[in-house]
């Protein structure tokens, strides 16, 4: 979101020497880039349909009652799919603004409880989430280990966890677990960091704000509208809590070697990214180098060291620190380690760094992402298989944080949103927005996945920034079929940060291929998504499965035919 009081200003194109150099041979064993196929087709009908009225999921976000341009207005907007009841199925989370001149004004989150048949009935009456604070993102995870999705709500101001009850009632155990932050959460992660099978919590921090420090920005049209957060030159720490036991949690950030480095953070996410076995924490930063901390704990404590500068993961191919919102972790080239994608604002691209052997490159320019990515301020991206082709898709939810051209009555921060078909490993095509019915516009923040409607696809819900939440239905033409894959442990530890692999034999005319899932801890902006493992299967026949569970053990489970949902119990396989 960096950019000058008077809007956004054009960067400098990638150089043509870097781009050729990484289509040649020598040390580089990544292919050049594959043509994608011809538009056109089935693989350009309608993906996506609008529903959220017929759904019944009525949520407009606000951002206060009135724009008064203060910097957290323009983050806002995060969700969760979560069964808050136990019965199967993802009910929705999503969090609300409130007044940021009144601290004390009382939040308005919704729940949301899944009927069935893609309908919602709001259940937010008599749920215990009536918190007070400007909301702004969610994580969830069990926190006492009983079996039950807890939440952790970041806001303007305390932090919120809620305890759940097991039926859609939620405890405010903020105070008593010492889990409260007075700071200006973004992005959170829950995931065991330490190995004892209890998660701890991530949030990342965005900017040490309050009204008093607000600044009067104007855009190139020299009308009020928001500034940069390095205007503000106050970069936030970010926070880490220590799971202790009992629902108690301690404040570790300083301790853990967090405060050695600052940042406007906004994305989290959780995953091995130096294939050590061991969870990592990288957060994407607004304006400022991004961060990546490397687990290296021991017996005495968790403890992190920050390498994204060495590790080439902080800046892009041009030096610069771009403008980080929403961060994923996902195997784009079925090599087995964990890259990462990062979306930016307008006149940046949204960067892909490649993982080799734990270092990053920016190889943004081999697939396909950053052109179409330019035109557009990315928020929450989701990397899933929408039409079960066996290749990874993308959807990015954008909106403008200045105001663009617009229609008299139209949101002037609305942007329509991204659909990217993988067509090749860590390689994409666009095809929106003729993929989506109604296409998808408004001012995107969180986008959350899931199978809202148990059909074996997986569906997407968007939080728009001062606006009406949108229920993607997925209706894309399928190209085979699915696993969808449950994860289960006997004691309820947390399995956040677990790695499925799946190896796909045969199907489209191709050979074994192998698909790697990173289940649960962040990713995106602002969300925590559905925790069952989607795999498309291609037309393979027959799909085996191996699990990293997160404290080093590898169990290997047999084979499974498209379309079988499989629950997999921790210490059951070989």
């Amino acid at each position: 979101m960096s950019r000058s009081p008077s809007g956004p200003a054009p960067i400098a194109l990638r150089p043509l020497l870097l781009l050729l150099l990484s289509g040649c041979g020598g040390e580089d064993s990544h292919p050049p880039p594959v043509a994608p196929p011809a538009a056109g087709g089935p693989a350009d009908s309608l993906w996506f349909r609008e529903r959220s009225r017929e759904a019944g999921l009525d949520f407009e976000h606000r951002i206060g009652e009135e724009r008064r341009y203060h910097l957290p207005e323009t983050v806002a907007g995060g969700g969760a799919l979560l069964d808050v009841d136990g019965d199967g199925d993802l009910d929705l989370l999503l969090v609300q603004g409130g007044d940021l001149l009144d601290p004390d004004s009382p939040s308005s989150d919704r729940l949301f409880r899944n009927d069935g048949a893609l309908r919602f009935t709001d259940i937010t009456e008599g749920s215990g989430l009536d918190a007070v604070g400007y909301g702004i993102g969610v994580c969830t995870g069990d926190i006492d280990l009983d079996g039950d999705v807890d939440l952790y709500i970041t806001r303007v101001g305390r932090n919120t966890l809620y305890r759940n009850d097991g039926e859609g009632r939620f405890t405010d155990i903020t105070e008593e677990s010492g889990a409260g932050d007075a700071a200006f959460g973004t992005s959170a992660a829950m995931g065991d960091l330490d190995g004892d099978g209890l998660p701890e919590i991530f949030a990342a921090n965005y900017v040490r704000w309050s009204p008093e420090r607000e600044l009067p920005c104007t855009n190139e049209d020299g009308t009020r509208d928001y500034c940069a957060p390095n205007n503000y030159r106050a970069p936030a720490p970010d926070l880490l809590l220590r799971n202790r036991g009992g629902a108690r949690f301690e404040d570790v950030s300083e301790r853990a070697g967090l405060r050695v480095a600052f940042g406007n953070g906004l994305g989290v996410v959780f995953a091995d990214l130096d294939g050590d076995r061991r969870p990592d924490i990288a957060v994407a930063n607004d304006g400022n180098p991004n961060q990546l901390w490397l687990n290296r704990s021991t017996a005495e404590g968790l403890r992190f060291e920050e390498v994204a500068t060495r590790r080439g993961a902080a800046v892009d191919m041009n030096g610069r620190a771009e403008a980080g919102m929403g961060i994923v972790a996902f195997d784009a080239e079925g090599d087995g380690d964990l890259d990462l994608l990062l979306t930016h604002l307008r006149n940046e691209t949204n960067t892909f760094y490649r993982n080799d052997g734990g270092s990053f490159t920016d190889a943004t320019v081999l697939t396909g992402l950053a052109g179409p990515s330019r035109e557009s301020t990315g928020w929450g991206q989701v990397v899933a298989d929408f039409d079960h082709d066996g290749r990874d898709d993308l959807f990015v939810g954008n909106g403008r944080v200045t105001t663009g051209s617009h229609e008299p009555g139209q949101d002037p921060y609305a942007e329509t949103d991204q659909l990217f078909r993988g067509v090749a490993p860590a390689r994409f095509r666009e095809v929106s927005p003729t993929a989506v019915s109604d296409a998808s516009v408004g001012s995107a923040r969180a986008v959350l996945r899931g199978d809202l409607d148990d059909d074996g696809d997986l569906d997407l819900v968007i939080v728009n920034n001062g606006g009406r939440a949108h229920l993607l239905e997925n209706i894309a033409q399928k190209r085979g079929g699915a696993l969808v894959i449950t994860l289960r442990d006997p004691a309820h530890r947390s399995l956040s940060g677990t790695i499925v692999r799946a190896r796909l034999d045969g199907g489209d005319g191709e050979g074994p291929r192998v698909i790697t899932r990173l289940v649960g801890s962040g990713g995106g902006y602002a969300a925590a998504h559905d925790p069952r493992v989607h795999i498309g299967t291609g037309g393979a026949p027959a799909v085996s499965l191996e699990v990293l569970w997160p404290d080093g053990t590898t169990e290997k489970y047999g084979s499974f035919v498209p379309g079988a949902r499989p629950t997999l119990v921790r210490g059951s396989a070989r």
